[in-house]
């Protein structure tokens, strides 16, 4: 066991090894945290930490796990403890999307979606939390989506549902935490530039949409971060996704989910 003797916060980012995850870890480097980089792939976990050690003069630690598996968050912390440290931001970000209906693919992708978006990332919540409010202070970055606001459609079926529970989840935590010195914020992008697509199956009709209507992994990231520092809680980054959210709102149901099935409708895979 080697105890760190660094006085610097410590960011844990899950999804750390592409896309918004890699995005933040390189973002909160930059601030001067060290970092914990929670992925699968190992190698890209750990020539991004030696990366931004170099390039930051931090400490940044390559944690390889599959948040899939039933507490997974346990293994994470206890390698963090061991090393003498605690968790003073949490980034909830790892995830995917099944394009396929929902009993198109088999059940257990279906569960690990739900591991990955959902249980993994409250039982994170859960276990760094108690530390926060004992220090007074901490924060925790919930990577929702502009689909928790709009009704379910064909295909990426559990999808809007896990990013509307993730908003719902970080409104109770700011309540519950707010006068504690916590700042829960849950950023809610639209189309990013990121491998995203590309993981689903769907990056070819992805690359049909406007190039304006998307935002890149950088932009959506500082926007989370600041809004964070500012105690935002629900934060839509783009006036074109605002806009958006604020349609879905608005507007009489019936009318959003007509045309949000109409919209969604071909990025939905036959199995």
């Amino acid at each position: 066991m080697t105890l760190s003797s660094t006085t610097r916060p410590l960011a844990l980012v899950t999804g750390a090894s592409a896309g918004l995850g890699e995005a933040f870890a390189r973002a909160y480097a930059a601030r001067g945290h060290d970092l914990a980089l929670v992925a699968r792939r190992a190698d890209r976990l750990e020539a991004l930490a030696a990366q931004l050690s170099a390039a930051h003069g931090i400490e940044a630690y390559a944690l390889p796990a599959d948040l899939a598996a039933t507490d997974a968050h346990k293994p994470i912390l206890a390698a963090l403890a061991e090393r003498g440290r605690h968790v003073d931001v949490l980034v909830n970000n790892a995830g995917f999307s099944i394009a396929q209906s929902y009993v198109g693919v088999p059940w257990e992708r279906q569960r690990d979606f739900l591991m990955t978006l959902i249980v993994s990332a409250c039982g994170l919540a859960y276990g760094v939390l108690p530390g926060m409010i004992e220090r007074g202070g901490g924060a925790i970055v919930n990577v929702a989506s502009l689909a928790g606001f709009a009704p379910g459609a064909v295909g990426h079926t559990l999808y809007p549902g896990a990013k509307s529970l993730m908003i719902k989840f970080s409104q109770s935590l700011d309540a519950e935490t707010r006068g504690q010195g916590v700042r829960v914020t849950a950023i809610c992008p639209g189309f990013t530039l990121t491998d995203f697509a590309r993981a689903n199956g769907t990056q070819d009709l992805m690359d049909q949409a406007p190039r304006r209507f998307f935002q890149t992994a950088e932009e959506v990231v500082r926007t989370a971060i600041e809004a964070n520092l500012k105690g935002r809680v629900v934060v839509v980054p783009g006036l074109h996704n605002q806009v958006a959210a604020a349609l879905m709102h608005y507007l009489p149901e019936s009318l959003v989910s007509a045309i949000v099935r109409r919209g969604s409708a071909k990025y939905h895979l036959e199995s």
